[in-house]
């Protein structure tokens, strides 16, 4: 009895031990796990390697083997007799049907660069894959953290609205015992009614903001939506150097680094060797080739042979297919070098535009930290002079208000501030 009260003790505890919080990093791991959008990419990636090296295959000999069997209706055989030669020849075909095998091999010794152009295409576009798939994996990462913030957003909304609720409820009771000593009116006890009836409903909407930022969070992670989260209350500190160096040498980062653009860069260079594949068509083609065959035949003297061959093949018109093939694989090739030059521009703006965010959210934490405390001040001050009626409650609730105001604007700028670090940080490609 006394082990069963033990054991009913130990659970109780784990039972109320409070939750443990979900770090950022966890909720990485599980992104990157589920998210499909991701695994597509990664496909894609995959689908390239096999790709490059499928195209390097195309310099080994390649080996065919093939059979048939053949049922004659009226097995064709020799016969002289219409030339007045009386000789009788056997049969070409024992039985009416005959079976062929053959074993080939063929070596590419001079394509004019088609193949060395090819695998060089194919590297170009596993480069660019996998550039994608890094950039997929920075994207999901930040995608992340916003949806985490928004959590984190909402639950301190959330409780801004609780504590709005609280001064009002206790105000409130303050008014009444005023207003039923007669020294307050009554419209006085029905302004802070009301206000505490607005601050219920305001409430109201931030737990259903935070349920829907809770359900956005686990749609991201590839969790179930009603799936209870509770999260470490900052996101946690990333390294770096963005308060040591200017803004111009951020950009030259960004455009060394960024990913979108070794992604293009290789897709134009692959466009380029398709461009070079397509005009190596049109030089000539050698190959030695061999072969082993077996052809049962009564007429012959043996059944089995062996050949080899070279081979030469010069396509001299094509009536223009390939050289208008080739152009065309050339305007892409500078189209989508234009699209390059025009994302440098791009990554440049948006650079900056990350970084003067990041100094006007720290700014704006700064400058927000002391209003918080400004509005406690006021909204205490205000409510002492409305006890000693120098002033009206409309100032007492406008005091309120702004201290709901201010502790927004707060939670929000350092939200912003934290998460300003993890958007530079994508821009600059180094999330």
């Amino acid at each position: 009895m006394k082990g069963t009260i033990v054991t009913m003790l130990l659970l109780a505890a784990v039972c109320s031990a409070p939750a443990k919080s979900e770090s950022l990093a966890e909720a990485w791991a599980l992104a990157l796990k589920n998210d499909r959008t991701l695994a597509a990419v990664r496909l894609e990636a995959e689908a390239a390697r096999f790709e490059a090296t499928a195209a390097r295959g195309l310099r080994y000999p390649a080996l065919t083997t093939s059979a048939s069997a053949m049922q004659f209706a009226d097995a064709p055989a020799f016969d002289f007799s219409a030339a007045g030669v009386p000789i009788q020849m056997p049969r070409v075909f024992d039985h009416d049907n005959t079976v062929i095998g053959n074993v080939s091999v063929m070596l590419p010794l001079y394509t004019g660069g088609r193949i060395t152009n090819e695998i060089n295409a194919a590297d170009e576009n596993r480069r660019a894959r996998e550039a994608m798939e890094a950039q997929a994996i920075q994207q999901t990462k930040l995608e992340v953290a916003e949806a985490y913030v928004g959590v984190l957003r909402a639950q301190r909304a959330l409780d801004v609205a609780n504590s709005n609720v609280a001064n009002l409820e206790a105000y409130v009771g303050e008014v009444r015992a005023m207003f039923e000593r007669e020294m307050v009116p009554r419209n006085d006890l029905l302004a802070a009614q009301v206000a505490l009836a607005n601050a219920e409903q305001g409430r109201l909407r931030a737990s259903n903001a935070l349920d829907l930022a809770k359900a956005s969070y686990n749609r991201r992670l590839g969790a179930p939506l009603t799936r209870e989260v509770q999260l470490e209350p900052t996101l946690p500190v990333l390294e770096s150097d963005f308060e040591r160096v200017s803004v111009d040498e951020l950009i030259a980062r960004a455009l060394d680094q960024r990913n979108e653009l070794v992604a293009l860069q290789a897709q134009a260079n692959a466009m380029g060797y398709r461009a070079d594949v397509e005009r190596a068509r049109l030089r000539p083609q050698l190959a030695l080739s061999g072969g082993y065959s077996y052809l049962e035949s009564e007429m012959f003297d043996r059944e089995r042979f062996a050949s080899a061959s070279l081979t030469m093949s010069w396509p001299l018109f094509d009536g223009g297919v390939t050289r208008h093939r080739s152009a065309a694989l050339r305007r892409t090739q500078r189209a989508l070098e234009e699209r390059r030059a025009d994302l440098e521009t791009q990554i440049a703006l948006e650079t900056r535009q990350a970084w003067l965010d990041l100094q006007e959210a720290r700014n704006r934490a700064r400058v927000t930290a002391e209003a918080v405390a400004q509005s406690e001040e006021n909204l205490r001050l205000a409510r002492r002079q409305y006890q000693a009626g120098l002033v009206t409650i409309t100032r007492v609730l406008e005091a309120e208000s702004l201290r709901v105001t201010s502790r927004t604007n707060h939670d929000n700028a350092l939200l912003d501030a934290d998460l300003a670090v993890y958007r530079l940080a994508r821009v600059l490609g180094e999330l």
